[in-house]
């Protein structure tokens, strides 16, 4: 009972950050396949947990046969396997010059038509298909290469780079599709802008096998950045699921020293309060102190090659301010 309310708990406090980001600086993301994503990644985690599928559908409440139909429908097409319905769909009406919904059920009849008019509202919501008329006899055209070029231009590309050094800066070193995956995005819509980060050395190169790998060293956005707070937001996050997940996994029969850990502190202040400077001031102190601890390693670091084995140490700080303003008559 404690985890499940502790996980009702975490989704919501989630899901309040998703519909912030969403909807921030007058952007209105489309969410049509969140709640699909959640499904497949829940699965695909609960799975690397070695978990038996058999236990995994009973802890989504289904049984094993509608289980394994629900992943398929949405891991990928029933008409075209190893491929997401999503991309062959797309995929499907950019071969056309127009295409109606009639046509594109018969195109794919072995995948449901829920699922697939569910794919069809996401891409005219992202703006890569328009569409015209309604019912069976809608049309769809694939949005041209100046049409998506024009959309970039206007929901902006900035921090889009500080947001895929993000992403492998944590997971280094990665492949350009794994870089994709994580980015939930085609690897031909990375592929110029890691190239373009190749060439101005902010992530480097690697190979192995003869598999192209790449890794990013450092991530540095500035403070009060217009640009890349994005990837600011999702380190901060990932860093902290990071920390959670240590103290998940570590034996609590024996202590780490406070080397892996966190600690919250709530405490209140007002106008005229002796130690409010102090208190607000707190972010500020640690920010100048990490700062000075980080390049004064990064100097020793500098003098001698890293050697392969060696820890990394993620260490996160977060300061907020809320008003609590308490009626007098509740507070007596």
């Amino acid at each position: 009972m404690t985890i499940e309310l502790l996980i009702h708990a975490i989704v919501r406090q989630t899901t309040i950050l998703i519909a912030q980001l969403a909807t921030s600086r007058g952007v209105r993301a489309p969410l049509a396949q969140i709640a699909d994503q959640v499904f497949i990644e829940l699965v695909r985690e609960i799975e690397r947990q070695g978990i038996s599928r058999k236990v995994s559908a009973d802890m989504f409440g289904l049984g094993l046969r509608t289980y394994r139909r629900k992943i398929q429908r949405l891991s990928e097409s029933s008409t075209e396997r190893g491929r997401s319905l999503w991309e062959v769909v797309l995929e499907h009406i950019k071969a056309h010059n127009v295409v109606t919904r009639r046509e594109i059920l018969a195109r794919f009849p072995n995948d449901d038509e829920a699922q697939i008019r569910s794919v069809l509202r996401d891409l005219c919501d992202s703006q890569l298909v328009f569409w015209a008329g309604s019912g069976s006899n809608a049309s769809y055209r694939a949005a041209s290469d100046d049409e998506l070029a024009t959309l970039q231009r206007k929901l902006g590309a900035e921090g889009a780079e500080e947001l895929v050094i993000s992403l492998m800066y944590r997971e280094n070193p990665l492949t350009l599709n794994e870089i994709a995956e994580r980015a939930q995005t085609e690897v031909a819509a990375i592929e110029s802008t890691v190239q373009r980060l190749l060439a101005d050395g902010r992530i480097q190169h690697s190979e192995t096998n003869g598999v192209a790998r790449y890794s990013a060293n450092a991530l540095v956005v500035p403070l009060g950045a217009a640009v890349g707070w994005e990837a600011a937001v999702f380190d901060h996050f990932k860093a902290l699921v990071t920390t959670v997940l240590s103290r998940l996994n570590e034996n609590r029969a024996t202590a780490l020293d406070d080397r892996v850990g966190g600690g919250t502190y709530t405490i209140d202040v007002w106008p005229g309060h002796p130690l409010q400077d102090e208190v607000f001031g707190t972010l500020a102190r640690l920010r100048s102190e990490l700062t000075d601890l980080r390049e004064r390693v990064a100097k020793i670091n500098a003098e001698q090659a890293l050697p392969e084995a060696h820890t990394r140490v993620v260490i996160y700080a977060g300061q907020c301010l809320t008003h609590e303003d308490v009626d007098s008559e509740d507070h007596a």
